[in-house]
Parts: C-alpha cells; structure tokens; sequence
C-alpha cells in the first residue's frame, strides 16, 4: 500500500508548506527517470488582445523569485510577455506519470544574470543568438547560414562574444502551482499551492 501525506495523498507529495521545495524534488527524480528533456516545459502567453500562444522552452534556472528561461527580445514570447507580463508553464514527465502547472507574473531578469548564462552556452549557440530574427520571416534558409557565418567571422574569439541586446532572460514569479500524479481509472492526485499575502495555501482538488 502506498503510503500517504497528511492530506491523504501519495507520500510523493510530501508535507511541504514551500512548493518551490517540493518542485526541486520532483524536478531531482525528473532528472533521473524522464528520457527525454526534464527541464523541457510548455509556455503559454497571450497578447493584449488575448491572444494565447503556447510553445516549448527550457528551465534555465530556479531561485526564490521564480522559474528562468531565456530567448530572443523580439520573439513572438517576448512581445506577448512585454504586452501582457503573465504566463503559464506545464511540466510533464511521461515517463513516470507526474505534471506540474505553474501561474504567475514575469519580468525580464538583470543584464548580470543574463550575460552569466550566456557566457556560459556553447560557441555556435552565442553566434546563433546573434544570428536569428527569431519569429521574423526569411526568404530561404541560407539568409541564415550566411549570417551565422558572418558573425563567426566578427567573432573569431570563442571565448569573447559579447551577448546581444536583443536576447535576454525571463523570471516568472509563481502565483499558483500545481502537482499532479496519475493514477489508474483517472483518479489522479492534485495538490495546488497558491499564494496570497506573501503565504503559500495548500488545497487539493478533484481530477
């Protein structure tokens, strides 16, 4: 028999009253169970008009002011976040049944922090920031390749490629998150933590 939490869930849940604690454990065992990508999430926005979009980024970083990623200032994802700062990511690990959900605001972290990881990528994933008109349109793949080119040519020095203004990180402060763990016959387990007055609140919910 599976043991429980003192909400009567799997003990996988634990009885954490931070769930930024919980989401490093299950992020620990994502990264020892999930074949593909732990750190691959889908990111939803929408625009002013309320447009939603969806796409998938990587986690770059997780501090106590929220969850990182990174991308191109003039992406699609940037417009929206710079229109309406709010968004949403999903974590799902199919190979051992568990989601986490995430609500909250965004801004875009410090220069300091976004040169330290960008100084950090690989050679060709500096030049390609410089690059890529990401979202933008192009008449045929090789506009690329020969820009790509043409900024290793600017950049000879791997190990001097300054990061570009136009890229640059984003921090989304959790409002609300959500973990859930599938079971059999859709009875599945969901445990949600929102945050009010600067204090976490646990609540279960139906599946």
């Amino acid at each position: 028999m599976n043991q429980k939490n003192s909400l009567g869930l799997n003990s996988c849940f634990m009885d954490l009253e931070d769930p930024l604690e919980l989401f490093k454990i299950w992020m620990a065992e994502a990264e020892k169970k999930e074949i593909r990508d732990p750190t691959s999430l889908s990111l939803g926005t929408s625009n002013k008009a309320g447009q939603p979009d969806v796409r998938m980024v990587l986690l770059k970083g997780l501090s106590s002011k929220g969850f990182v990623f990174y991308t191109n200032l003039n992406s699609s994802k940037s417009q929206d976040l710079k229109e309406n700062p709010k968004a949403a990511m999903c974590f799902h690990w199919k190979s051992f049944n568990r989601q986490i959900r995430i609500l909250g605001s965004v801004v875009q972290v410090d220069d300091s922090e976004a040169d330290l990881y960008f100084n950090s990528r690989h050679y060709e994933s500096r030049i390609s920031a410089w690059a890529s008109d990401q979202s933008n349109l192009m008449k045929e793949r090789s506009e690329l390749l020969k820009k790509i080119e043409d900024f290793k040519r600017k950049y000879k020095d791997e190990k001097n490629v300054p990061r570009p203004p136009h890229w640059s990180g984003w921090c989304l402060t959790p409002s609300s998150i959500e973990f859930w763990l599938h079971q059999d016959n859709r009875i599945h387990e969901r445990l949600r933590y929102n945050k009010t007055a600067n204090v976490w609140k646990k609540e279960i919910l139906y599946p």
